[in-house]
């Protein structure tokens, strides 16, 4: 079994990210025969515009998911743009592509809803997405719910291709991720970027610890009785918690006589134990660059042998590659 996963690089990873998908993402490693991950930096591009943030936000994104645990020894990690193919074989997708499957795409109708203009590169998003898959003959794409239909689209044009030039891809399958865990931000809606409400991965603890200090909260007395299942703080303290601490904090929430300072301490003391495996790890391949360097030249060789390889079968089946 080969699963295939993408990260755009657009911004720090925080804890939604990461309970989220970045958490299920790594687990799968071990599961599968063949697993690549990569950096999406060409799907970047439609959004970050400033060649030193794109640079940079990509190896940010490689150093956080090797210290979040992906093993370049159980998985082959890559960045997007170091396998040129992909971009070849969107152009071979993108003249069997019906305009109308483009436009119902989610992204493309949303920014087309608020009013706003959509370039070219927003709207071929979905086949260039469809190459990152077909081209490594993935079986498996872990994707959160609202990003089902990307795989419904590859499925799509690989069923198109084979349909007009025999038997070339194989067909992918959605695995859609757990959404059960609770991730709001810190003015208590669903944490995201785009709200501005998010708490990164590996901020300074400092910063962070103060950030978590200024979660919002209602103004309920601390000797009244509160239920944990409503209250972010608690949502967000039983990701990071054990069952016995859970169960404490749970007892403490229903009995009540307590403050909210001391929640957001505790949350700030289980989140700093969590992650500072990661922290130490990510720090230990910051400082060796060569090393990393290293390991994303491994993985693209290894992902350039496989894309060479489905490129070359799309290629035969067209037409267009010389004997």
């Amino acid at each position: 079994m080969r699963i295939l996963s993408g990260i755009q690089p657009t911004g720090r990873f925080h804890w939604g990210n990461y309970f989220g998908a970045i958490r299920q993402y790594i687990e799968l490693q071990g599961k599968a025969e063949d697993a690549f991950y990569f950096i999406a930096n060409l799907h970047a591009l439609t959004t970050v515009r400033e060649a030193p943030r794109l640079q940079q936000q990509t190896m940010d994104a490689v150093l956080d998911l090797l210290g979040l645990g992906l093993d370049p020894d159980r998985a082959t990690l890559f960045v997007q743009s170091d396998v040129p193919e992909v971009t070849e074989l969107t152009w071979l997708l993108l003249t069997l592509t019906p305009m109308g499957l483009l436009e119902r795409a989610h992204a493309y109708k949303e920014k087309k809803a608020r009013g706003l203009s959509a370039d070219v590169g927003l709207f071929t998003y979905p086949v260039l997405m469809a190459a990152d898959i077909l081209i490594y003959d993935s079986e498996i794409v872990p994707v959160g719910e609202d990003q089902t239909q990307h795989v419904e689209i590859a499925r799509d044009l690989a069923i198109r291709f084979n349909h007009t030039y025999g038997e070339t891809f194989v067909l992918p399958k959605a695995r859609v991720l757990d959404s059960s865990a609770k991730v709001p931000g810190t003015d208590g809606e669903k944490m995201s970027k785009s709200y501005d409400n998010t708490l990164t991965i590996f901020e300074e603890v400092k910063p962070q610890r103060k950030k978590i200090m200024r979660i919002v909260t209602d103004s309920r007395p601390m000797e009244e009785p509160k239920d944990p299942e409503t209250d972010c703080l608690y949502l967000l303290y039983r990701l990071f918690a054990t069952e016995s601490q859970r169960t404490e904090m749970e007892a403490l929430y229903r009995r009540g006589g307590f403050g909210y300072g001391e929640i957001k301490k505790a949350l700030a003391d289980v989140s700093e134990t969590y992650f500072a495996p990661a922290r130490q790890r990510r720090a230990e391949y910051a400082a060796n660059p060569a090393a990393v360097k290293e390991i994303l030249a491994a993985g693209a060789a290894r992902a350039r042998k496989k894309a060479a390889e489905v490129l070359a079968r799309a290629q035969d089946a067209c037409g267009i590659r010389r004997p």
